[in-house]
C-alpha cells in the first residue's frame, strides 16, 4: 500500500516506521523544512529507544518519503491518517486547529481514486464528522472518500513495540469500504481488532487514558493516607494490585502523572462530558489529586530539606523518553526556584527540552554524581535503570547533606537507613 502520515512527532514518527517496515510506501508530511531536512538525514528529532535505527533503515530502502508537499503525497495515497497535535487550551478542551487546518489541506487534494482519510490523533467525540464536513466542502468533485478513527495506544518509551504487537487496534468509521481497507493495512499487526462506529472510537482513547490517570490518582490519594497513619503504601498497593480484577499496574504512587497524554485527555473529557451536561466531579478529582501530588511533595522537601542547594535526577515525565511535557519535575523546580532553591539537574535525555523552559535558570551535569555532588539534598523524579543500582555509598560521600527525596519510592527505606541516609519517599514511613 501507498499511505500517508501527516505529522512527525511521536504518534506520526513511529506509525510511519512501522508501516513503511512492514513494506508500505510512506509519506510523512511536515510544515518545518529543518525538522523535514534531519529526518530525511536519519535523525528521529524525538528519542525513542530504536527508532533511529528503524528510521534509518526505512529511508535506506526508499519506503519513508518525507515532504511537506500535500500535492505530492496525498493524492498517491489510498490512506491518509493524521496524527497532528491536540494541545488543551486555557479551558482545558482540546484545540482542533491543526485537525481541521490539515484536513482542508487534505481534502484539497485528494486525488481520483477512493481515499480513506484516517484520524489517529486523540480528538474528542464528533470531531471526524467536523472533518468529514470539512473535506466535503473543499475537496475536487471527482474525489471519492470515506472517514475513519483509529487511535493509537503507544506509550512513550515502548512505542514500537506498542505499534507493531499492540493489545487491540480500534476502527471506528460507518464505512465497510474505510474499515476493510484499514484491516488490510493492520493485516501484519498483532492485536485484537475492535470495529465500531465513529463516536466510539474517539471516547475509547480518552476513557482508556483516563481510567488509567484514575488508578495513578487513587493510588496517590491512599499513599496521602499511609502518610497520616504510619502504613507502606507500597505494602497497600502490592495487596490491593494482587486482585486479578485490581491489577497492579499503573497503581503507583508518587509525583504524578504527566506527559503529552493524561494530563490534556482527562481535562479534554472534563470539558467533553460539562458541555453535555454531564456531572464530571470524579475527573475533576483524578485532576485535583493529581496537583496536589505535586504540591505535597514540594512541600516535603520545603519543610525537611536541610539547605536549598539541591540536585534532581530525572526531568522527563518516564523513562526512556525525552518527553518533559506536563512533567511533575517541571512543575516541582519552578515552585522551588521561586522559593530559592538552587537546582543542578541531571537526566540521560531530557536536559535539552528542560533548558527550553528554564534557560541557565538551573544548571546541568554530565552524570547523576555529579549532580549530588555538595548538594544540600537530591531529589529523584524519574525512575532510569541507571539510578536503580547506583553506588549510593559513593553518592553520600559527595553530598553535602545525606538527604534523598524519592518521588518514585526506588530504594527500600530501611537500605537507605542503613546507608546513613535521611530518607523520604512517597507513602511510606520517612527515616
Amino acid at each position: 500500500m501507498t499511505i500517508t502520515l501527516v505529522g512527525h512527532g511521536y504518534v506520526g514518527l513511529v506509525s510511519a516506521c512501522v508501516f513503511a517496515d512492514l513494506g508500505n510506501t510512506v509519506f510523512v508530511i511536515g510544515r518545518n523544512e529543518d525538522k523535514l531536512l534531519r529526518l530525511k538525514s536519519g535523525d528521529p528529532i524525538i528519542y525513542e529507544p530504536g527508532l533511529e535505527e528503524l528510521l534509518k533503515k526505512n529511508i535506506a530502502a526508499g519506503r519513508l518519503i518525507f515532504t511537506s508537499s500535500y500535492k505530492e503525497a496525498i493524492p498517491a495515497s489510498e490512506i491518509v491518517m493524521t496524527g497532528v497535535g491536540t494541545p488543551p487550551t486555557p479551558t482545558g478542551e482540546a484545540d482542533l486547529t491543526s485537525v481541521l487546518a490539515v484536513a482542508e489541506q487534505i481534502g484539497q487534494n485528494l486525488g481520483n481514486h477512493f481515499t480513506v482519510i484516517s484520524c489517529k490523533s486523540t480528538v474528542p467525540v464528533g470531531t471526524n464528522r467536523k472533518i468529514k464536513e470539512v473535506l466535503d466542502r473543499v475537496k475536487p468533485a471527482h474525489a471519492t472518500f470515506e472517514v475513519a478513527s483509529c487511535p493509537e495506544f503507544l506509550r512513550e518509551g515502548s512505542a514500537l513495540n506498542d505499534t507493531f504487537r499492540p493489545d487491540r487496534i480500534i476502527i471506528g468509521s460507518d464505512s465497510k469500504e474505510a474499515i476493510d481497507l484499514l484491516l488490510k493495512l493492520h493485516e501484519p499487526i498483532e492485536g485484537e481488532r475492535v470495529v465500531v462506529g465513529l463516536e466510539s472510537a474517539e471516547i475509547i482513547k480518552y476513557a482508556s487514558n483516563s481510567m488509567l490517570a484514575t488508578k495513578i490518582s487513587f493510588a496517590n490519594l491512599i499513599s496521602f493516607i499511609c502518610e497520616k497513619t504510619g502504613a507502606d503504601v507500597e505494602e497497600v498497593l502490592d495487596g490491593v494490585g494482587l486482585d486479578k480484577r485490581i491489577g497492579r499496574m499503573f497503581l503507583y504512587s508518587g509525583t504524578g502523572y504527566g506527559g503529552s497524554c493524561f494530563p490534556k485527555d482527562v481535562l479534554a473529557l472534563i470539558n467533553t462530558g460539562t458541555s453535555m451536561g454531564v456531572d464530571m466531579t470524579m475527573l475533576k478529582a483524578v485532576d485535583d489529586i493529581n496537583k496536589k501530588a505535586q504540591t505535597n511533595f514540594a512541600s516535603i522537601i520545603q519543610s525537611s530539606a536541610p539547605g536549598k542547594n539541591i540536585g534532581v535526577w530525572g526531568l522527563a515525565f518516564k523513562p526512556n523518553t525525552d518527553d518533559i511535557r506536563f512533567a511533575p519535575a517541571i512543575n516541582i523546580i519552578k515552585i522551588l526556584l521561586e522559593d530559592g532553591y538552587t537546582v543542578t539537574a541531571y537526566d540521560p535525555e531530557g536536559m535539552d527540552n528542560t533548558a527550553t523552559v528554564f534557560g541557565d535558570r538551573i544548571r546541568y551535569a554530565a552524570n547523576p554524581f555529579e549532580a549530588a555532588e555538595n548538594k544540600d539534598a537530591l531529589i529523584i523524579f524519574t525512575e532510569w535503570n541507571e539510578f536503580k543500582q547506583i553506588d549510593l555509598k559513593k553518592i553520600k560521600e559527595t553530598m553535602s547533606s545525606p538527604y534523598i527525596f524519592d518521588g518514585r519510592n526506588m530504594y527500600e527505606p530501611e537500605t537507605m537507613k542503613q546507608l546513613g541516609f535521611t530518607y523520604y519517599s512517597i507513602g511510606r514511613k520517612n527515616i
